[in-house]
């Protein structure tokens, strides 16, 4: 079985993030989205907030599953006996990073492969940082992400205030 990793901090998950895991799911016969503690971002959503929206948002796509995880990715990839860490590029400006990360995971386990896959270019501007500025700016965001996560990110906001 052919497996791979999406790993993010998903606060919030987009509909560029979901299209990246629709596209993931025909090249794989089970992709885990890992949604990343990574407290030194400062989330807006808990880390079961952000497992709780995504798994909400793939419930409809057969072979996806939706984790957490703290640890090394590359441990978290053997962990989970996967083949493939899948990162969304949305423009020129991404590759020099994910280029980086995809090295060193290479260098930390050179079994673990890093694929990298673009959204649709209607989604190439899409960014959780953006979408939360658009909403505390009260901006419509229903085109941007699922309902769900507009319905959540908007109470949380008004919570935050």
């Amino acid at each position: 079985m052919r497996t791979a990793i999406y790993p993010g901090s998903f606060d919030p998950l987009t509909n560029g993030h979901l299209d990246v895991i629709e596209r993931a799911v025909k090249l794989f016969d089970r992709i885990v989205v890992a949604v990343a503690k990574n407290e030194g971002k400062q989330p807006l959503f808990t880390l079961e907030e952000r497992v709780e929206l995504v798994r909400r948002s793939v419930k409809h796509i057969p072979n996806v599953e939706v984790d957490s995880f703290d640890s090394l990715l590359v441990n978290y990839v053997d962990q989970q006996k996967a083949q493939a860490i899948v990162r969304g590029l949305r423009a020129v400006s991404d590759f020099e990073f994910e280029f980086q990360l995809a090295l060193m995971n290479r260098k930390l386990n050179e079994r673990v492969e890093t694929i990298f896959m673009m959204p649709k270019d209607t989604y190439t501007f899409l960014s959780s940082r953006i979408i939360k500025e658009i909403a505390r700016l009260n901006g419509d965001i229903s085109s941007f992400v699922p309902a769900h996560v507009r319905t959540a990110l908007i109470e949380k906001l008004k919570v935050a205030e």
